[in-house]
């Protein structure tokens, strides 16, 4: 089971309504960061096990307590909001029950994605359409909400250039649109490399 979480570009924590976390897939350890709005105290560094989640901010440790008994006492899911104004992350808290005699019902942390599109996701979805290296450096810029000529600056070409390269992309993937086109890479599974997915 902990190697299909660490396959998931999500990331998920199983925790009880202790706080106390049982499960922490390679996504969410890479999430929990010293700017994200949830960490984990206590522990062993890097593990997939043990610890205690607690809020960053004293804002958000109410609401994240309310959830996790919600969750865990009355099977109730909830989607919070948390952080400041520079790093607001969505989160799920979703019910799990109780699998065995002995065991107290839990719930799952589903952390919200900080970009529309990951990097892999993005290039595997350019490698199977057959974008050219360029093409894949526009299609990541347009799915990091930059604009055509944004994308342009950025690389220093001319904005017509850019336009070509995105009239190929859609050819290339059917997209009738960027819109489309960004829509279609948000769609895809999320990936982890699998070079994150080596044990270690």
């Amino acid at each position: 089971m902990a190697q299909m979480l660490d396959t998931l570009d999500y990331g998920m924590l199983l925790i009880g309504e202790t706080m106390a976390v049982s499960h922490v897939n390679k996504a969410a350890r890479r999430d929990l960061d010293d700017q994200h709005p949830l960490q984990l105290v206590g522990g062993p560094a890097g593990g997939q096990t043990g610890g205690q989640l607690q809020a960053r901010y004293c804002a958000d440790a109410q609401p994240l307590r309310e959830a996790l008994v919600g969750a865990t006492q009355r099977g109730l899911r909830r989607l919070l909001q948390l952080g400041d104004a520079r790093h607001r992350i969505s989160v799920a808290v979703v019910p799990l029950p109780a699998l065995g005699a002995d065991d107290q019902p839990g719930a799952a942390l589903l952390l919200g994605k900080r970009q529309v599109c990951e990097e892999l996701t993005v290039e595997w979805f350019a490698r199977s359409h057959g974008l050219t290296m360029a093409e894949t450096t526009v299609i990541k810029g347009l799915c990091a909400d930059l604009t055509p000529q944004q994308i342009a600056e950025r690389h220093g070409v001319g904005l017509a250039t850019i336009r070509t390269q995105i009239g190929s992309i859609r050819l290339k993937t059917g997209a009738g649109s960027i819109r489309a086109l960004v829509q279609q890479v948000a769609l895809l599974p999320p990936l982890v490399s699998a070079l994150q997915s080596l044990p270690h």
